[in-house]
């Protein structure tokens, strides 16, 4: 059995790494047309250029993989039964769902691997790619010119928009400079066209304008406006490098963190959501109040405690801190620190006491109810003022935290539902190989490609749903998941009850059984007819 099991191991392993190479190549080369214009004109070494497109290549082997382990399961089943070599596994007593055990537990290793892959190495490419990304913009930054909107040439001080930019020679149309340099002056040039060229020490930019005019306006007096026309103006600006630098930003996005790096930044959001929501339903209630009584309560800040839910990220990070644990040379563990049981959007009774009710008051005499009346009258206005602008400030806090979570959660577990469409992909193209074993090439590309399509729109929709808070995070990423483990596990439910050729008329065969079930019921209701 071992060596059927590495027979059949091997079988997947060349189409695999033929795949998964091809889609890779194509996915990188896509991206390489779509980048090549940001690159092109800079002045790069051959080093730099060569780093920008390995560190793409995680990306694309994060999205190709599992494409790769469907190709490689639909051809090595389907050649395996288009040669016989199922049918005389099954006649030496071999069954089907021995053969699929070695490829569903390769599956399930090569979906941990994945998953280990797409939380360590996925994540630092991404982050150290987008700071290369950010330090080639610098260099040269006249190539990075573009059309229709504001280019920043100086941050704070020189901003640049025009209509058409040709890159081939850095010649500019319809040319409008915001220069915020002076404080007390705003000055802006306009200009029908417009050459660029770095000058002879290649730290300064030089930009010649041609056929324009040049406007200022004072702040001290704005109703006075200068206006200068002229021909050809020449500015220069200096401070404009064409030397590559690398710098290392520490600022990380939502795709360039871990998994438990992504987890704590989503339990910090759930304690401030809670606190703000708490904060919001203390000014709903200040205001009911004020309306009511004409008086407030003071807010209660004191920390809001929270439960802390158990997720697939606690589950994960938890185990990766067990398995560091039991490494050589790696500290203990210290005891767990267990969060108080306290339900999420409830304050802990122990720490904030409720206010205290409002005590009855004696009915007051008609001048007192007259200096009352008008001292509400006066402050009613202003507190309540107060209580629905802070309300409103925490409706907005709360909207921003929910965006973070919604974006931050579907991060999370699109990194595990990828991963884990390796094992989906080996439950559902095997049934279907098995099902057609005369398809081919044909039946691999059409249901790889299908598949694929369905996939993927499947996921990108998810994800647009989940980020406007419409589907919860979960649900969005494993959808299509569990839709494909769903008939994959329906097909191998079916496997062994093949028809009796290996030939591809399976389908034919069932589609007479059928046609001759629903004739006979036909034939058979004109008697029962004739009986009544």
């Amino acid at each position: 059995m071992r060596i059927l099991n590495r027979y059949v191991l091997r079988e997947h392993l060349g189409p695999l790494l033929f795949a998964g190479s091809a889609l890779t190549s194509l996915m990188l080369l896509n991206y390489i047309a779509k980048e090549f214009a940001k690159l092109a004109g800079k002045g790069l070494p051959w080093g730099v250029i060569g780093e920008f497109f390995v560190l793409a290549v995680p990306f694309t082997v994060a999205m190709t993989l599992p494409m790769a382990v469907l190709v490689a399961t639909l051809y090595a089943f389907g050649r395996l039964a288009a040669e016989n070599e199922i049918t005389a596994l099954r006649a030496s007593g071999i069954g089907i769902r021995d053969l699929l055990g070695p490829v569903m537990i390769g599956g399930l290793v090569l979906s941990f691997v994945m998953v280990w892959f797409n939380d360590q190495v996925l994540p630092r490419a991404n982050h150290r790619l987008r700071n290369l990304q950010e330090d080639i913009a610098q260099k040269k930054p006249t190539f990075a010119l573009r059309p229709q909107i504001i280019n920043t040439i100086q941050e704070g001080r020189l901003y640049l928009r025009a209509g058409r930019v040709e890159s081939s020679n850095n010649r500019l149309y319809e040319v409008a400079i915001f220069d915020l340099g002076d404080p007390s002056k705003r000055r802006t040039i306009y200009a029908d066209s417009g050459d660029l060229a770095l000058a002879n020490n290649g730290a300064d930019l030089r930009m010649t304008l041609h056929h324009g005019y040049m406007q200022e306006v004072s702040r001290s007096t704005p109703g006075d406006l200068q206006r200068l026309f002229y021909v050809t103006n020449v500015i220069r600006v200096k401070g404009i490098g064409n030397q590559l630098k690398r710098n290392d930003n520490d600022y990380r996005g939502d795709r360039e963190m871990s998994v438990c790096e992504m987890g704590a930044q989503v339990s910090t959001l759930l304690k401030e959501r809670i606190q703000v929501e708490r904060e919001f339903t203390q000014n709903l209630e200040n205001q009911a109040r004020i309306l009511s009584t004409g008086r407030s309560v003071k807010p209660d800040n004191t920390p809001a405690v929270y439960h802390e839910v158990p997720s697939i990220d606690r589950i994960y990070c938890g185990a990766v801190a067990w398995i560091g644990s039991m490494l050589p040379g790696a500290k203990p563990p210290g005891p767990p620190t267990l969060p108080p049981q306290v339900i999420p959007g409830q304050v802990d009774p122990t720490r904030v006491a409720p206010p205290p009710p409002l005590a009855a008051a004696a009915v007051p005499s008609k001048p007192e109810r007259q200096f009352r009346t008008e001292q509400v009258v006066q402050d009613f206005g202003a507190t309540l003022a107060a209580t629905t602008n802070s309300s409103d400030v925490a409706r907005i806090r709360l909207l921003t935290a929910d965006q973070g979570i919604d974006s931050l959660s579907v991060e999370i577990h699109k990194k595990f539902a990828l991963s884990f469409a390796c094992f989906v992909f080996v439950l559902f193209g095997a049934p279907i190989a098995l099902r057609f074993p005369r398809g081919g090439v044909g039946l691999t590309l059409g249901v790889s490609l299908f598949v694929f399509a369905l996939y993927y729109v499947g996921l990108i929709a998810g994800e647009a749903l989940a980020d406007r808070d419409l589907l919860p995070p979960w649900l969005a990423m494993w959808s299509t998941n569990l839709i494909f483990l769903t008939i994959g596990l329906a097909l191998l439910s079916t496997v062994g009850n093949e028809g009796v050729s290996s030939r591809g008329g399976e389908m034919g065969e069932r589609l007479g059984e059928w046609r001759e079930r629903v004739m006979g019921r036909v034939r058979r209701l004109p008697r029962a007819e004739a009986r009544a």
